[in-house]
Order: structure tokens, then C-alpha cells, then sequence
């Protein structure tokens, strides 16, 4: 399939293009984004993330730990791993599919509202096998849901605003952040119940972002042979800044889920915590820390980089201070070490989410197909979680602790700052 040739006239002649902004290449470019939208992208961005992290970080480690203690660190890699595979299948095909229909609202709705459904399994599950199988179709409801709200930002908020949706959109984590791990943490003895919450947040989120986040239809893309389709997903990767932008966000990515996704482990057997206080009640403590300062980190430098027009400078500075943030809990196994870590962590993470955000939208390579391409550039997110679990648990169980497991996300978020260097496209 051939891709968009249409240039954007601020990336100095590189191989950036703009992402349809209208919908359609012969419609006029919008001046501003849609009144009300950024609200709405924060509420459905919210949502996800609230039950991303409920579910990974405190339900499902919790289900298996239940099941087989003795095994939970082999478990929760295998079950996370092969859910995230899933993961990274459905959204650059979820996206594809939306670019194709030429809406993407139907698809935010109903990806919405089947995670119930997948939640709704996965709370009445009692064996690895059943729960591996669950949380890969609730991975795949989510995915769909996630690759055609993520593709808004490109189609209806102009470049110069796109500072501004990032950051409404980068909200959703410290904030879904703060409701999954408080809501995780108040149904740790009630797990079904739980895993039902979640998922009709998020429907109710669709239906909301549905109703009152009117699109105009594109029109629907011709179909296209499977085998070209993998052939323009690869053809994404040959672009040079989405490239470097793609490998960049991996590598962070990476590093921050090969702990993230064990920190309920990491609680109860690396730290010592305060006398009486449970892993769960730890995770709902630093999670809402950890939020505060993604918060400011992500407005501030989704506004900075604006005014800066600097997109590169942030990426690569909160990087570095995710970096930094995960040698305090090496060093320091500690709960005072812990809040300073979630406190940096927030800093550096939020800030980078935001800006790469913005930074990805102004390198996407056919404008025709941003979904598609987003959906590509979502494997980065996506695809780190699929090795993650499996790194971790080796690093675990070869170092028998989880100093180094901190250690090496340290040097992956400096690699992953340094992989934003080369990208030419944009300042």
C-alpha cells in the first residue's frame, strides 16, 4: 500500500508527514482541537489505564499468588507474557481496522464495553491456564479500545496543539494509576468484584467519549491483501525518526515494566515496609505518589515543549531521571527509599509519555494510516511487556533478589534516552 507523501512544512524537508488532522486529505485543516475533546481523551485514557494497572499490578499478581504461592514469579511472567503477546497481535490490526472503516468512535465503544465481558471471566477463573486465557481476551478487548482512541489525537487536533492533547491524554496514567491501585488494593479479598469494576469503568468511559466526541466520517479505505498489510506495518519501521522513536519508547518501556510488574512482589519480598502495613496498602500509598508527580511532569512538560517547540530535549532529560529513580530501591531497600523512588519515577515516566507522544505524532509515516502506524509505534509499548516478565523472572531467579532487576532498568531507560538522538524530523 502506498504510503502519504504529504510533507509537514515545520520538520525542515525531513521524512516527517502530518497526520490528517480532518480526516480526509482534501478537507481543511482544523485551526483547534474539537471543544471538549481533551477532557474526554483524559476521562477514556483514565480508564484504561485504571484497569491496566488494577489488573496487572494488583489483582492478578494477587489470583495467581492465590493459586501457587511457591511459583508466583515464574507464574505472573508466563501469564503476562503471553497476555501482552496478544497485546502487541490486536493493536496495530485494531488500528488498521479503524483506519479502514473510517470512524474510530465504534470501535472505542465497543472495545469499551466487551472488557467487561473479559473481566467478568477473568474474576471467575481458579487455575494459571484459565487465567493466561482470560487476561489474553481482556488484553484483546483493551487493545481495541486502545488503538482507536489513541489515533484521535492525530485526527483531529492540529500540530500546534498537540502538546496540549498529549498531556491531556498522558493524565490518563497518573490518574488511572491512582484509581487502579486504590481500587485493586480495596478489593484484594473480593477479586471478581473487583475485576467487574474495572471493566465498567471503562465501558462507561467509552459510552461517555462516544456520546459526546462527535467525529466526522472518513472515508473507508480500500481493503487491502493481508500480506500487504504486514508488508506497510514493516514499511512503518523503515522510516527513519519513527525508527529511533519506535526502538526509544522500547527500551524505556522495557525497563519500567521489568518492574513495574512485579512491585507487589518487590513490596513483600525486597523491602521492608513499616510494621502492620500489607504489599497491597504499599501499592496504594506509592501509587497516588507516584500519580502527583506524573501529573506535574506531564503538564509541565507537555506545555514546555509547545513554547520550546523542543520535543527531543524532555524525552531525553526524563529518561535520564527514570534512570536515576530505579537505582534508589538498589541501593536502598527501603520505604523511605521507595516513596522517593515513586516520586522520581512519576517525574521522569509522565514527562516522557507526554512529549514522546507528542513528538510521535508529528513523524508518523503515511497520513492516511495513522492508526495503522500508532498501532505499529503501540507494539513499543506493547511489545517490552511481552519480554519483561519473562526478563524479570530470569533476573530474579539467577540474581536470587531483585537489586539487579532494578539495575537493569536503570540502563535500559539510558539507552532508551540516548535512542532519541538520531531522529532528524523533529527539534
Amino acid at each position: 500500500m502506498a504510503l502519504s507523501a504529504q510533507r509537514d512544512p515545520q520538520a525542515g524537508g525531513s521524512d516527517a508527514t502530518v497526520p490528517g488532522t480532518s480526516g480526509t486529505p482534501d478537507a481543511p485543516a482544523r485551526t483547534s482541537a474539537p471543544r471538549g475533546l481533551l477532557p474526554l481523551l483524559t476521562l477514556g485514557n483514565t480508564a484504561m489505564y485504571t484497569l491496566y494497572i488494577g489488573v496487572g499490578g494488583v489483582l492478578l499478581p494477587l489470583q495467581i499468588e492465590h493459586i501457587d504461592k511457591a511459583d508466583k514469579v515464574a507464574l505472573l511472567g508466563l501469564v503476562s507474557g503471553v497476555s501482552a503477546i496478544f497485546a502487541t497481535l490486536f493493536n496495530p490490526v485494531a488500528g488498521a481496522l479503524s483506519d479502514r472503516s473510517g470512524r474510530r468512535n465504534p470501535w472505542i465503544l465497543w472495545g469499551g464495553v466487551a472488557s467487561v465481558g473479559a473481566m467478568a471471566l477473568l474474576g471467575g477463573v481458579n487455575t494459571v491456564l484459565l487465567v493466561a486465557i482470560a487476561w489474553c481476551v481482556g488484553q484483546a478487548t483493551m487493545n481495541v479500545f486502545q488503538a482507536a482512541i489513541t489515533s484521535v489525537v492525530p485526527d483531529r487536533v492540529p500540530l500546534s496543539e498537540r502538546g496540549r492533547a498529549s498531556a491531556a491524554v498522558g493524565l490518563g496514567m497518573p490518574l488511572g494509576s491512582t484509581l487502579g491501585a486504590v481500587l485493586g488494593a480495596a478489593f484484594t479479598d473480593h477479586l471478581r468484584t473487583g475485576y467487574l469494576v474495572l471493566g465498567l469503568f471503562v465501558a462507561v468511559s467509552a459510552v461517555v467519549f462516544t456520546a459526546f466526541a462527535r467525529e466526522e466520517k472518513r472515508p473507508a479505505l480500500e481493503p487491502v491483501p493481508f500480506k500487504r498489510q504486514l508488508a506497510a506495518f514493516a514499511s512503518a519501521l523503515r522510516n527513519h525518526d519513527f525508527r529511533w522513536a519506535f526502538i526509544g519508547r522500547a527500551l524505556l518501556v522495557l525497563g519500567y515494566f521489568c518492574v513495574f510488574g512485579y512491585q507487589l512482589y518487590v513490596l513483600d519480598d525486597h523491602v521492608s515496609l513499616p510494621k502492620g502495613m500489607e504489599p497491597a496498602d504499599a501499592v496504594a500509598i506509592l501509587t497516588p505518589v507516584s500519580a502527583v508527580a506524573m501529573v506535574v511532569a506531564t503538564l509541565v512538560g507537555g506545555v514546555l515543549s509547545d513554547r520550546m517547540d523542543r520535543r527531543k530535549l524532555w524525552v531525553w532529560l526524563s529518561a535520564l531521571v527514570s534512570a536515576v529513580s530505579l537505582l534508589i530501591p538498589a541501593l536502598s531497600p527501603t520505604w523511605t527509599a521507595m516513596l522517593v523512588f515513586a516520586a522520581l519515577n512519576g517525574l521522569g515516566f509522565g514527562c516522557f509519555m507526554a512529549v514522546d507522544n507528542a513528538l510521535v505524532t508529528m513523524i508518523l509515516p503515511s497520513e492516511g494510516d495513522a492508526a495503522r502506524d500508532l498501532g505499529v509505534l503501540n507494539m513499543a509499548s506493547a511489545g517490552p511487556q511481552i519480554l519483561a516478565p519473562f526478563v524479570s523472572s530470569v533476573i530474579v531467579s539467577a540474581s536470587g533478589g531483585y537489586t539487579a532487576l532494578f539495575l537493569v532498568g536503570a540502563a535500559l531507560s539510558v539507552l532508551g534516552a540516548l535512542a532519541v538522538r538520531p531522529i532528524r524530523g523533529v527539534r
